[in-house]
Formats: structure tokens, C-alpha cells, sequence
């Protein structure tokens, strides 16, 4: 039967031999009877065109997608290709794979996020460099799998600078001491005081924590970078971990409801921050930018940027140079090498020597 239809899902498959004999069974896609009819004869025409004349066989968009997540499998991205393709497949379903333009990539780009807590705004630039670099990544492994020719020259949106938002000392004391919850001043001090990511610190488990040794063990898993690091804790962070960590069991910051319940923490508390802002008078100042705090005051202090690298968790050198214009007196020191004026025995004997 060359076509027939699905009486669950109301979907119409085709059956085709080529002039070869190799069968080809696959879903039309539709539900429509004459669409998946046409369908059925384009394929076979297409089977023959290959066999007979050795046209390149047709690949489609669905096929490059599966390559694509199979080789980004274990990934530390994959969970953002996973949703990439699945808008990219939403636009290009059933397309061949050499048929996709430029144009039509760039006009099928998304517009506004989806992200439960930004749904609605306007996809910024990096984001829609973000989609089209899992376009482009997918296309050039179908490059390599000799697929199609070439990958179309897709554009690059402007980014904006990184922001750097931090505050001074007291400022963030106060932004501390407004908070209401008990749990997100304790949360909101060791943040500050140790530069660990909000994802870091509310899936800290107690046995991650050495206050002998006033270190925090961050696992790969819970990294961004997903390397694992040793975090080193100061005075300010060791004496709330040492009280947390007295009633914990699974977690070290958890809800404090006064059931036996321990609460997962996903994120700080929304409400009890801005509300915490907004008594203090900070505007634009958001959870992360406690960790860009921390990396200020630490530039600010003399910490060497390659140090700050570490501390932080940083992949490159040059995720931390954002922060190297804080600290300009860390070349002060090295602009005295290179004196040979003041230090020559010939000096006043020089034209300019005389006219002063």
C-alpha cells in the first residue's frame, strides 16, 4: 500500500521502493490524504532521480537535528541545544536541509523569551546569537556528513557590554540587614562573602563544607563551568554556615518554615529582595550581583586577577578582566621599571635640563 493512514494519530505514512529496490517507509506529516498522495509521488520521483541520474539524495531538517544532539550528548550546553532545536524544528519541520536560506533562518528567530520570569520581553541580542549558533553548529555537522554544501552566512546581533553592577561595603550591610527572612540574610552574607553562584550555595549539602579547613567543596555538577572547585571561606561566612549547619540534614539553606519538612531553596526569595532594595534606595541591583560585589571588593583589595579566576570559578582570564578597570593602582608598582631619565648621570646636561 503506497500510503496509509494512522487511525490513532490520523497521521499519513508512505511506502516507496526505488528503482533499486531499497524500500523507503516514513510519516507524510499530514493528515491530509491528498497532501500525504503528493508527498508519496514527489519521493518516489526523487528516489528515481537518484538511482538514474545520481542526484545527491534529499536530507531533512529532523535528520540534521538528531546528528546534531547525538554528537552534543554530555555537553555542559546540551540542555540549551536540547530547547534551541526544538524551536528550530517548530520553524523547519519536513524542510531539506540544502533549501534553508539566510532570510529564512533570521526571520524565523524567536522574538520574545520565554523564560517563566521574562516571558514577554523583547529576545536581546545575545540571545538570538545564542540560537543562531546551535543553527549553525547543526548545519556544519550536516557539512561534514557531506549532507549539503555549505552553511549560509547568518549574521551577528550586537551585544551589549557586561554589565557590572556591585556596591560599597556599607551600602550592602544595610541591603543585608533589610531583608526579612532569616534564611535569605544568611544566604545573601555567605553569597557576598565567598562569591558562590546562587545555584552553588542552595545545593549545598553539609558534608561539601569543612569548617576545620574553612572550605566549601563545589562539585562539577552544581559548577556552571562544571569543573569542581574548593571554595576558601572568611569570618564572615564560617559563623553562618556553623549555625546552619547545626540543624541541617540535606541541605545547608533551606526555608525556615518550623515544620521538621526541610524546604528546597530553587531561588532567593523575589519579594523579600526588592523589597529589601527598595528600603535601602539600590535600584537595578539583582541576587548575581552580590557575586560581582565580591569580585570588586577582591580587585579592589590587590587580589591578583589570575587568583580572582580561581576563587570565582571563572573558565578564562577574560571573564575576569571586566573587572580589572576597579583596580588601575595594580600597575603602579610596574611603571617604575622602565625609569631611565631620572636615573641618568648625563641629565643636566641635556637641552631640557638647561631651559628649566
Amino acid at each position: 500500500m503506497p500510503i496509509r493512514k494512522d487511525e490513532e494519530t490520523g497521521i499519513w505514512y508512505v511506502d516507496v521502493r526505488s528503482p533499486s529496490g531499497k524500500r523507503v517507509r516514513c510519516s507524510a506529516r499530514t493528515t491530509d490524504k491528498k497532501a500525504a498522495q503528493e508527498y508519496h509521488d514527489r519521493l518516489k520521483a526523487d528516489l528515481w532521480r537518484q538511482s538514474m541520474l545520481g542526484e545527491v539524495p534529499n536530507h531533512f531538517f529532523e535528520e540534521g537535528a538528531k546528528r546534531f544532539l547525538q554528537e552534543s550528548e554530555g555537553q555542559r550546553d546540551y540542555e540549551t541545544k536540547v530547547r534551541h532545536v526544538k524551536w528550530w524544528r517548530g520553524q523547519f519541520a519536513g524542510r531539506a536541509l540544502r533549501s534553508l536560506t539566510a532570510d529564512e533562518i533570521v526571520d524565523a528567530l524567536p522574538t520574545h523569551s520565554a523564560h517563566k520570569d521574562k516571558r514577554g520581553q523583547l529576545l536581546t541580542g545575545a540571545t538570538k546569537n545564542r540560537y543562531l549558533a546551535t543553527m549553525r553548529r547543526l548545519l556544519n555537522v550536516c557539512v561534514d556528513l557531506e549532507w549539503i554544501d555549505r552553511v549560509p552566512k547568518l549574521p551577528k546581533y550586537y551585544e551589549q557590554d557586561v554589565r557590572i553592577r556591585w556596591e560599597p561595603p556599607a551600602v550592602i550591610y544595610a541591603l543585608i540587614k533589610a531583608l526579612r527572612l532569616a534564611w535569605m540574610q544568611d544566604a545573601a552574607l555567605v553569597a557576598v562573602a565567598t562569591g558562590m553562584r546562587a545555584g552553588e550555595l542552595f545545593s549545598l549539602s553539609p558534608a561539601q563544607v569543612d569548617l576545620k579547613q574553612a572550605t566549601a567543596h563545589i562539585t562539577h555538577g552544581e559548577a556552571k563551568s562544571k569543573r569542581a572547585r574548593a571554595v576558601p571561606l572568611n569570618q564572615d561566612a564560617i559563623p553562618v554556615l556553623k549555625r546552619r549547619m547545626e540543624k541541617a540534614r540535606r541541605l545547608v539553606f533551606t526555608r525556615d518554615t518550623g515544620a521538621e519538612l526541610e524546604v528546597m531553596i530553587r531561588e532567593p526569595d523575589s519579594r523579600d529582595w526588592d523589597r529589601a532594595c527598595k528600603a535601602v534606595g539600590i535600584e537595578d541591583f539583582h541576587w548575581h550581583d552580590l557575586r560581582h560585589t565580591w569580585a570588586s571588593w577582591h580587585v579592589q583589595a590587590g587580589t591578583p586577577l589570575m587568583v580572582l579566576k580561581e576563587l570565582g570559578g571563572w573558565e578564562t582570564i577574560e571573564m575576569v578582566q571586566k573587572y580589572a578597570h576597579l583596580a588601575p593602582s595594580h600597575l603602579a608598582a610596574h611603571a617604575q621599571t622602565v625609569n631611565f631619565w631620572s636615573n641618568s648621570s648625563e641629565k643636566k646636561e641635556t637641552p631640557l635640563a638647561r631651559a628649566a
